[in-house]
């Protein structure tokens, strides 16, 4: 239970990739961490690309980074949706300028590239949105999990195990 004590925020809106969304939560879970799914609407319930349900706990302009340990992006469709919220690049922001641990996976880059908080990082992506993390000013590599600091990047769900276990443990390390 070495995250007992951390509060993650897991954001949330439709078509999100089902096990970029849940594998991480349940993993942060199981070791103690308190995550709470956040979208556009509290107590409302968003569908992933395959189906499966997520109920947010609360609204973006509900929380407060400072509330907060950490945050997670999936991927899949959202983060296309998640980038127009000016909440949700004002939370990554401000859990950027706390280098508090910010996960990105596939698609999520999108989210980050919006924020403005890419230039000269070290990430991964789904290779399909390489040239916009690059010409945001990130240097991409291809690897499962790349970690700069407190950004940790994953490609696609096959990477979930390390980039799962990296997130953790720069959260728990924190």
């Amino acid at each position: 239970m070495r995250l007992q004590g951390k509060k993650v925020i897991q954001l949330v809106e439709h078509e999100f990739e089902d096990l970029e969304l849940w594998y991480p939560v349940l993993r942060l879970r199981e070791e103690g961490a308190e995550v709470h799914l956040v979208g556009p609407k509290a107590n409302e319930t968003y569908l992933g690309k395959y189906g499966v349900p997520a109920l947010a706990d609360h609204a973006f302009g509900d929380v407060q980074a400072s509330d907060y340990d950490a945050i997670l992006v999936p991927g899949g469709w959202s983060p296309d949706k998640l980038r127009r919220y000016p909440d949700v690049l004002q939370l990554v922001k401000e859990m950027d300028a706390a280098k508090k641990p910010i996960g990105q996976i596939c698609h999520a880059g999108w989210v980050l590239i919006s924020a403005k908080i890419l230039q000269g990082v070290k990430v991964t992506s789904t290779p399909g949105i390489r040239d916009d993390m690059e010409n945001a000013g990130a240097i991409w590599i291809d690897e499962p999990v790349v970690i700069d600091g407190h950004i940790i990047s994953s490609r696609r769900p096959p990477d979930l195990p390390p980039y799962a276990k990296a997130f953790a443990d720069c959260l728990a390390n924190r």
